[in-house]
């Protein structure tokens, strides 16, 4: 793996570089063989907050995780944590399928030690509520302030300009964003 290591109000030094080189390479044992992707790492510092993204292209899968912490070094531990339990739940559903279709092929190797019962995600995914509600027409402008009212992160509604469904939502950074269909 080649790794694309960026600070934003932060000096990227050696020894931080090999501590992410090194618990980020730990993830090869999940692989046949390992990775030619790039590792995109950034670093940023906001208010004595330690802030970790890694996002990790491959072929049919993106692994990509964030992590926030006062220590940095715990935050890297942390986000390595979040890929692997990433990197097993795709591997339970690859196998699963692979057997069920009778196929040998295995996209991951084989660990000789497996994690323990809990440790492990459910792959399953349960919907455990329904809403349904008309979507009246209105601007972003209007969707934003109605998300607010409701003190949700997103709202779906139907865009009096275009006619679509769009979708509102708060970023982290607490600005707003718009989910718009391709036309």
């Amino acid at each position: 793996m080649k790794y694309n290591i960026r600070g934003e109000n932060i000096e990227v030094t050696g020894s931080i570089r090999d501590y992410v080189q090194k618990k980020i390479g730990k993830l090869e044992r999940y692989f046949d063989t390992p990775p030619t992707s790039d590792v995109h790492v950034n670093l940023s510092v906001y208010n004595d907050e330690q802030k970790i993204e890694v996002t990790i292209p491959m072929t049919n899968l993106l692994l990509r995780a964030e992590e926030q912490h006062i220590d940095l070094y715990a935050a890297i531990d942390l986000v390595v944590d979040k890929l692997e339990r990433q990197i097993r739940k795709y591997k339970t559903k690859v196998n699963r399928r692979y057997r069920q279709n009778g196929a040998a092929k295995h996209v991951f190797a084989e660990l000789e030690k497996e994690p323990p019962e809990d440790d492990v995600e459910s792959d399953e995914i349960e919907i455990v509520k329904t809403k349904r509600f008309d979507l009246k027409p209105m601007d972003s402008e209007e969707a934003v302030l109605q998300m607010d009212m409701l003190g949700h992160t997103f709202y779906v509604f139907t865009n009096s300009i275009s006619g679509d469904t769009n979708v509102v939502y708060r970023r982290n950074d607490g600005r707003y964003g718009i989910i718009e269909p391709n036309s």
